[in-house]
C-alpha cells in the first residue's frame, strides 16, 4: 500500500463492505445498494489506480464507476445463488420485501417485479460502464486494453440476461468462451479508433454518485470538471 500510494481509508471501506456480508442481507433501496457496491468494488477501482500508477484524482470517479458496474452485474447474475446464502441485494424499493426463498423459486405473481428490478439495475450498470470506459485515457497505455476487455466481457453478462428476459432463476448466466474471444477482438480492434481511448473526458457525470456523497474519494457535484 505504501509503495502504490493506496490510502488505508479506502481499504477500510472495502473491509466494511465485506463485513456487511457476514449477516443476512436485505437491501432496502438503491442508495444502500450503490453504497455496498462502492465498498466492495468501487474501492478496488481506486486501489487499482494506485497499482497502475494513475495519479490524476479525476480518474478515481471513473474507476469507482467501473467497479460499481461490475458489482451490479455480479448481483444480477447471482441473485438465486446469493439468496441461498440468505442474501438479497435486490432493493426492496424495486421488488418489495421478498424473502430469499422467493428469489430462488419465484412465484408467478412476483416474477414481473423481479424482471423489472433486474432491468433497472442493469440499466444503472450500463451508465456506470459508460462512465468507467470514458476514463480509460487516464490509465497507462499498457493497461487500457486489458481493463477495457474486462469491462466488455462483464457487461456481456447483462446483455445475456436481457436476451433471456431477465429470467435469472433458471440457471446462472454465463458468457461462452467464443463470445469472450469475440468481445476481446472487437475491443482490441475498435477501441484504438475511438476518442475515449486516447483523450481524457471533459468531466464526470456526478449524478452517478449522489448516493455516495460523504464517502472517501467521492467529490461533490461542483468539484469535478
Amino acid at each position: 500500500m505504501q509503495e502504490c500510494g493506496i490510502s488505508p481509508v479506502i481499504a477500510v471501506e472495502l473491509v466494511k463492505g465485506l463485513i456487511s456480508d457476514l449477516d443476512p442481507v436485505r437491501c432496502p433501496d438503491e442508495a444502500a445498494l450503490l453504497q455496498y457496491c462502492y465498498r466492495v468494488a468501487g474501492t478496488v477501482g481506486v486501489m487499482m489506480c494506485g497499482v497502475l500508477d494513475v495519479s490524476d484524482p479525476k480518474a478515481f470517479a471513473h474507476a469507482i464507476d467501473l467497479g460499481i458496474a461490475m458489482q451490479l452485474t455480479n448481483i444480477c447474475r447471482d441473485i438465486a445463488e446469493d439468496a441461498a446464502a440468505n442474501r438479497r441485494y435486490l432493493p426492496a424499493s424495486l421488488i418489495g420485501d421478498l424473502g430469499p426463498e422467493e428469489l430462488i423459486a419465484p412465484s408467478s405473481a412476483s416474477r414481473p417485479r423481479l424482471r423489472k428490478g433486474v432491468e433497472t439495475l442493469l440499466n444503472r450498470a450500463d451508465r456506470h460502464y459508460a462512465s468507467g470506459e470514458m476514463g480509460m485515457a487516464y490509465l497507462p497505455l499498457r493497461a487500457r486494453s486489458g481493463i477495457l476487455v474486462a469491462s466488455r466481457v462483464y457487461r456481456a453478462i447483462g446483455t445475456r440476461l436481457r436476451a433471456q428476459d431477465f429470467v435469472f432463476w433458471e440457471g446462472r448466466m454465463m458468457v461462452s468462451d467464443r463470445r469472450k474471444a469475440g468481445l476481446t477482438v472487437d475491443a482490441l480492434i475498435s477501441a484504438p479508433c475511438q476518442r475515449f481511448f486516447w483523450r481524457k473526458p471533459f468531466g464526470h457525470d456526478t449524478s452517478l454518485h449522489d448516493a455516495l456523497l460523504g464517502l472517501p474519494y467521492i467529490e461533490p457535484r461542483h468539484a469535478i470538471r
